[in-house]
C-alpha cells in the first residue's frame, strides 16, 4: 500500500498510527464477510432465480418424471437451470415413488439442510434400498458429513466410507425402479456437487438420463464402491484411478494423428497441473492441433510459446458466477470428423487422476452435445469476465464488453424456456459467428 493510501485511511477512520500493523504474507480474505453482509443492493447483482427446465416443468409426479427421461437425456445447466427442480426434485419424487427399489448416491460436499438427505432418510424410512457413499475427507465439510453419515445410518441407509488410499470425489446418483418391462435404471451424472446453496453461484452441468448403458456403468461402478464387484468394465463412463488418464491420452493422441489442420482440442476445468498430460498437450500444439483451454484457477501451462505451444490459448473465466465444471471436447474422438463430447468431475490433477475416484462421462445425444457445443462457444466468446494467460505467465484482461458470459446464459436459459426445442442458432445470433469450433 502505498504512503498517501495510508494515511489517507487513517484519517478517514479516525485511526492513531498504532492502530495500523504492517504485515507481509497472504490476506485471509474471509475478513470480507460483513463487508458483503452491508445492506447496499447498489453494489450487488440484480437477483437471478435458476428456471426449471423445459422438459422438467408441469411434472404430474413421479410418473411423468421417469416418463420424461425415457424420451431423451437432459442436459442441466447451473445455476441457470435451476437445481432444486432439476437434480432435487428427480431425487425427491424417486424417494417417495413406490416404484423406486433403490437410490444410490455418492456425498462429497452438501450442506447443512440438504433437502437431498432429507429425501434419503425418507426413503429409506419406506422402505427402499438406500446406499450413500460418503467422503468423510472432504475439506472443510469433515464435520458436516460426519453428522450427515450418522442420521443417515440411524434411519437404516446403507453407508459406505470410500476405498483405502482414494478420495470418492465423484457426483453420481443411480435409481432403480420397477416398471412393466422390468426394472429400468435412471441416472444423474455431474461436475459439481449435491449442495443446493453452492449450485446457486457455482456454475456446473448435469444429465439425467435414462440410458441403459450407463444405468450399467453406474451400477458396476456402485458395486465397486460398496465391495461388491471387482472386474468392472465401462461403456461410456471413464473413471478413474482405473483408466481415465490413459483414455484422455488417447483422445489427445487421436488429434495428433489426426488428418493435417482437422485437429481441435476444447478442454474447461479448474486447474490443470498433471506434467504427463501437460507435455502431451505441448505435443499436440507442434503437430499443429489447435487447444483452446478455460481454466478457472491453476494453470502450469504456458500458452504461446514459440516452438512449444504456439497452437495453445489459456483463459480464466471469473465473475459472478464460480466457473466449476468440466468439459472435454475432441475433433476427432472416434475418428476423422467425429466429436467426442465429455462431462465429469475431473480435473486434470495428479490427485484426480491418481488418488480419487473420479466419473467423466461421454455424451451420445446429439441434442445434449449441442448444448454443451453452446455453452463452449459462449465460454470462448466472453470478452467481459476473461483474463488471457500469456507465454511469460502473465494474465492480461479483455474487457471489450461486447460479451458477457454469464449475463448470456441467463438469457439463454430463458430463452430455452420460451422456445423449446433448443435452437442451434442462439449463440451464432449473438456472436456473429455459426461455429467457433471450426
Amino acid at each position: 500500500m502505498s504512503a498517501d493510501t495510508l494515511q489517507l485511511l487513517v484519517r478517514e477512520l479516525d485511526l492513531d498510527p498504532d492502530d495500523v500493523y504492517t504485515y507481509r504474507g497472504l490476506l485471509d480474505c474471509t475478513g470480507f464477510g460483513p463487508i458483503i453482509d452491508l445492506d447496499k443492493p447498489g453494489l450487488r447483482y440484480s437477483p437471478h432465480v435458476g428456471l426449471t427446465p423445459g422438459r422438467l416443468r408441469d411434472l404430474d409426479g413421479a410418473d411423468d418424471m421417469f416418463e420424461r427421461l425415457r424420451e431423451g437425456d437432459i442436459l442441466l445447466h447451473h445455476p441457470y437451470d435451476s437445481f432444486n427442480s432439476s437434480v432435487s426434485e428427480f431425487i425427491r419424487l424417486a424417494a417417495r415413488d413406490p416404484k423406486v427399489l433403490a437410490i444410490k448416491l455418492t456425498l462429497y460436499r452438501t450442506s447443512g439442510d440438504s433437502p437431498i438427505l432429507e429425501s434419503l432418510i425418507r426413503a429409506a424410512e419406506l422402505g427402499k434400498q438406500v446406499a450413500v457413499l460418503v467422503e468423510v475427507k472432504a475439506r472443510f465439510d469433515e464435520r458436516a458429513n460426519i453428522q450427515w453419515a450418522r442420521r443417515l445410518e440411524q434411519a437404516g441407509v446403507h453407508v459406505a466410507y470410500g476405498l483405502v488410499g482414494l478420495k470418492i470425489h465423484t457426483k453420481t446418483t443411480l435409481v432403480i425402479r420397477s416398471e412393466p418391462e422390468g426394472l429400468r435404471r435412471y441416472c444423474h451424472i455431474g461436475t459439481g456437487n449435491y449442495n443446493p446453496r453452492t449450485a446457486r453461484v457455482y456454475e456446473d452441468i448435469g444429465l439425467l438420463t435414462a440410458d441403459p448403458l450407463l444405468g450399467d456403468d453406474l451400477t458396476q461402478l456402485f458395486n465397486f464402491l460398496t465391495g461388491y464387484g471387482r472386474n468392472v468394465d465401462y461403456q461410456n463412463l471413464l473413471v478413474a484411478p482405473q483408466a481415465l488418464r490413459g483414455e484422455l491420452e488417447e483422445l489427445i493422441r487421436s488429434e495428433i494423428n489426426a488428418p493435417a489442420g482437422s485437429g481441435r482440442i476444447i478442454m474447461k476445468m479448474n486447474s490443470l497441473v498433471d506434467p504427463r498430460l501437460i507435455d502431451l498437450l505441448y505435443e499436440a500444439s507442434t503437430a499443429g492441433v489447435l487447444i483452446d483451454l478455460i481454466v478457472r484457477g491453476t494453470c502450469s501451462l504456458r500458452p504461446g510459446v514459440v516452438g512449444l505451444s504456439e497452437n495453445i490459448k489459456v483463459r480464466s473465466i471469473v465473475g459472478r458466477y464460480l466457473e466449476h465444471s468440466r468439459i472435454y471436447y475432441f475433433a476427432n474422438a472416434d475418428g476423422p470428423g467425429e466429436p467426442g463430447y465429455f462431462i465429469g468431475s475431473a480435473d486434470l490433477m495428479q490427485r484426480n487422476l491418481d488418488r480419487r475416484v473420479e466419473a467423466v462421462v461421454r455424451l451420445r445425444d446429439p441434442a445434449t452435445q449441442q448444448r454443451v457445443q453452446e455453452i463452449i462457444e459462449g465460454n470462448l466468446a466472453d470478452d467481459s469476465s476473461s483474463w488471457e494467460l500469456g507465454p511469460n505467465g502473465d494474465y492480461r484482461r479483455l474487457d471489450s464488453g461486447t460479451f458477457h458470459l454469464h449475463e448470456e446464459s441467463q438469457r439463454a436459459a430463458i430463452e430455452r424456456i420460451e422456445d423449446d426445442p433448443l435452437r442451434p442458432e442462439r449463440w451464432a445470433n449473438r456472436l456473429g459467428s455459426s461455429d467457433l469450433l471450426d
